[in-house]
């Protein structure tokens, strides 16, 4: 159900959004793109708000570019490989999921990755830089939810660019609300920080779900879900 799969995806950027290596750095990380701080006040807030557009952008044409390069490569296979594809797609979504619910621990995806530009003035042309650098360098830091989204793509390669791309508007729409509200996001995040844990189960049963279906070929069957597909398609 092509409905599912984006919704999936979408959500999966918003989980690599509260990643613990990645959340708590953001409202200070998106003022330091700006070239201000998160207490300067509204006048620079727009400044936030542009280097948290263009940081997106960066990372966004990475992962839909990754989405066009999966269509290119496993459109043309034949069905029999799909299938194969389609049961290692599903182990791969079913292991990033237990790994969400913290029954598989992996030290190397909960580690913070950080990285360096330097030799550019233009803060702008920075964030669009930094965001490209995201995609690569911090991959290990968001690497459950994004691996599962990529071992989706390769079980519909005709669907991986705007998988990828829902899975970029699913976490960049975050930092651009956060680029917004910067300084309350701080407080925000400091508040509510315990409650993150709790989603990533969440999602991590989800993805089991979806893996599960997806290894047993059966995905169709949330079609047969009167109120799921009320939700999704308002009918």
């Amino acid at each position: 159900m092509v409905e599912v799969s984006y919704l999936v995806a979408f959500l999966a950027g918003i989980v690599s959004f509260l990643a613990p290596c990645v959340l708590p750095l953001v409202p200070g990380f998106l003022a330091y793109l700006a070239g201000t701080t998160v207490r300067e006040g509204a006048a620079r807030r727009w400044d936030i708000v542009a280097a948290s557009i263009l940081f997106v952008a960066g990372f966004s044409l990475v992962f839909s570019l990754l989405g066009v390069l999966l269509n290119t490569v496993l459109s043309s296979v034949a069905n029999d490989v799909q299938l194969w594809l389609s049961r290692a797609g599903g182990l791969i979504i079913i292991f990033f999921g237990l790994y969400l619910t913290g029954l598989i621990p992996i030290g190397w995806l909960e580690e913070e990755h950080k990285f360096a530009i330097t030799g550019i003035r233009s803060k702008y042309l920075t964030s669009f830089l930094f965001g490209i650098a995201f995609a690569a360098g911090w991959t290990p830091c968001v690497g459950a939810a994004l691996g599962a989204i990529l071992g989706l793509a390769a079980t519909r390669p005709a669907l991986a660019f705007s998988l990828l791309l829902a899975y970029s508007l699913g976490l960049g729409l975050p930092f651009i609300v956060t680029g917004l509200f910067a300084s309350q996001a701080t407080a925000w995040i400091a508040r509510y920080s315990r409650i993150l844990y709790y989603v990533n189960i969440v999602f991590g049963i989800l993805l089991i779900i979806i893996g599960i279906l997806i290894f047993t070929m059966t995905l169709s069957l949330i079609a047969n879900l009167p109120l799921l597909n009320t939700f999704l398609l308002g009918s």
